[in-house]
């Protein structure tokens, strides 16, 4: 058999360095304002962000030094060097202390801009997480409380947004009410939503949000999410409403997309051609639980064995899990086990899946797994070592299933955040 690991691996190390802030941002900066350039970034490209604004600002415009000013806030080990940008490293997927302190001294800086200065946003996917300003009323501990439970509720991405933008602060155009006094707001995103939603990449903390207090309700009902009788009463608080379109606080706010998850599927599907696969593109916005997701794709994988094809079917979006278990993993390595189970007997069928930021799931170390990959070498392992897929999957425990057979994805901190890759070769 043909080791198709190095070929997977290319396929996703595509897709990651299609959307790298190093590639994709500096393109999009203008010139320098009068005044000074204030940079607020947040999520898990924010640190590589900032230190591309700073190349261009510093090195290409010979901005003088003391007119740049900012705060980047990112995950935990996703921090690089700077020189003029603070880089905050903050708790991922759940808020902690550090991100708490970082939205706050962002907060204060957006309300420092002056009629000469640029407002520069820059925004990855984990901003959400990263800029927690409770709304008032709510204690830091009963927002996380929050985040846990929406984590755990099998809701997609678009919906927990919802809930945490009308408990928020700085979400939902927030901090473009902060910064309301600065010539320009120009924020620069890259989307790691379904869709490329700009009110849902970080929560939209710069731009209108369509949905309501009444929305964010019903999604708490929807999903029967156990929360504190003082985020019930928030929820229910007209002063809690998000911006809407024609709020003055947008009147000098400038959006735009700089990388989206589209961009960085094709990539991967351009390669998958060039290496002699026929392709079946099933898109950058899938959502859906993703063993149900893993059982539609090894169908497809299965027919096309069946008619002897070499086919590499490729896919991004976001999935979700909904946890009945307490083991650990990820959408990525949860779909991955299930196709595990699905396609142990065909020795000719592989595949990857793994998030574009470097971690699907775990406990926002830098070390944690990104997704998995399976092969004949897996169902050979599965088999020695007696292991049972249903069983792994029953108890949400992907990654320890993955660790036994040693096909986690390992890539570490990738510095920017496109949603999940998926690819099943069929040789």
């Amino acid at each position: 058999m043909t080791d198709r690991r190095p070929l997977l691996r290319a396929l996703y190390d595509a897709a990651v360095a299609a959307a790298h802030p190093n590639v994709v941002l500096a393109p999009h900066l203008g010139p320098a304002p009068r005044g000074r350039v204030i940079c607020l970034a947040a999520g898990k490209g924010a640190g590589a962000m900032a230190a591309a604004a700073e190349r261009h600002y510093l090195d290409t415009l010979k901005l003088a030094p003391e007119r740049l000013v900012g705060i980047a806030t990112t995950r935990h080990g996703y921090g690089v060097p700077t020189r003029r940008i603070r880089v905050v490293e903050a708790g991922h997927p759940v808020p902690d202390e550090a991100g708490l302190k970082g939205a706050a001294d962002t907060l204060a800086l957006a309300g420092e801009a002056g009629p000469d200065d640029l407002l520069l946003v820059l925004l990855t996917g984990g901003g959400s997480a990263n800029w927690i300003a409770p709304s008032d009323g709510i204690s830091f501990a009963q927002k996380q409380a929050v985040n846990k439970a929406l984590l755990r509720s099998g809701a997609p991405i678009g919906e927990m947004n919802v809930v945490r933008k009308h408990l928020s602060r700085i979400k939902g155009g927030r901090l473009a009410r902060a910064g309301k006094n600065a010539a320009q707001i120009v924020t620069l995103a890259i989307s790691d939503v379904p869709h490329d939603d700009a009110s849902a990449i970080a929560s939209g903390p710069t731009v209108p949000d369509p949905t309501t207090l009444a929305d964010a309700r019903a999604i708490v009902a929807k999903y029967k999410l156990d929360i504190d009788d003082a985020v019930r009463r928030a929820l229910d608080d007209p002063a809690n409403e998000s911006c809407k379109p024609g709020d003055a606080a947008f009147s000098r706010a400038h959006f735009e997309l700089i990388a989206r998850p589209k961009q960085s599927l094709d990539a991967a599907v351009k390669l998958a051609r060039e290496s002699g696969y026929e392709t079946i593109d099933l898109g950058a916005d899938l959502e859906g639980e993703a063993r149900e997701v893993a059982a539609a794709h090894a169908s497809l994988a299965l027919q096309a064995r069946a008619q002897g094809k070499r086919l590499a079917i490729l896919s991004g979006g976001e999935l979700t899990v909904t946890v009945r278990g307490n083991g650990r993993g990820g959408p990525n390595q949860e779909y991955a086990l299930a196709l595990a189970a699905l396609l142990k007997d065909t020795p000719d069928i592989s595949a990857l899946a793994g998030d574009t930021d470097g971690a699907d799931g775990g406990a926002g170390n830098p070390t944690d797994p990104a997704g998995a990959l399976i092969d004949a070498t897996t169902f050979a392992k599965m088999k020695a070592q007696g292991l049972q897929p249903q069983a792994y999957l029953d108890n949400n425990d992907a990654t320890t299933f993955f660790e036994a057979t040693g096909d986690l994805l390992l890539p570490g901190p990738t510095l920017t955040n496109v949603n999940d890759i998926r690819v099943i070769l069929v040789d």
